[in-house]
């Protein structure tokens, strides 16, 4: 029996193509603008306690706080790996979503329109740009394999 050289899995075309779509997907100033709004999102969601001045309510305040750091380190590294953190986003989202409800759902009596008002904008926030982030590789995809089809047709006229 002969014995077959086969190439290491890192460089199977379909995995170059897809770390290449990745790697064009996070230089896009869309990726940037997402990944710098989410961080600064984070941040505020962690120091939100204390600039808004809901920081008595402890529960609530922690809560914050990890949620805060989390989402400031399932999005912040987008730009750097974002083929291996871009699926990190749908968690990033569950993030937001749960800072929107979080001052019904904590113990304690922490439901005062401060701590309302607060989270839910940034949870609104927070949730959008992960899903923002979440989506930037399926829009890079589908935009490069539809010009790139063999059955894309182009108008008379037309440069491709």
């Amino acid at each position: 029996m002969a014995s077959m050289h086969r190439a290491p899995i890192e460089e199977h075309p379909d995995l170059v193509e897809l770390r290449a779509r990745h790697d064009r997907a996070a230089a896009t100033p869309r990726a940037q603008a997402v990944e710098a709004c989410a961080l600064i999102t984070g941040v505020y969601l962690a120091a939100s306690p204390w600039i808004v001045g809901f920081n008595g309510f402890t529960t609530l305040a922690v809560t914050n706080l990890i949620a805060g750091i989390a989402y400031m380190l399932l999005l912040g590294g987008l730009g750097n790996s974002y083929e291996r953190t871009h699926s990190m986003a749908w968690a990033a989202a569950v993030i937001g979503i749960w800072t929107c409800i979080a001052p019904w759902v904590v113990a304690g009596d922490v439901a005062h329109t401060r701590s309302i008002t607060s989270n839910l904008i940034t949870g609104a926030v927070a949730t959008v740009l992960a899903l923002a982030a979440a989506s930037g590789a399926r829009d890079r995809a589908h935009h490069g394999s539809r010009a790139a089809s063999p059955d894309h047709r182009m108008m008379p006229g037309t440069r491709p």
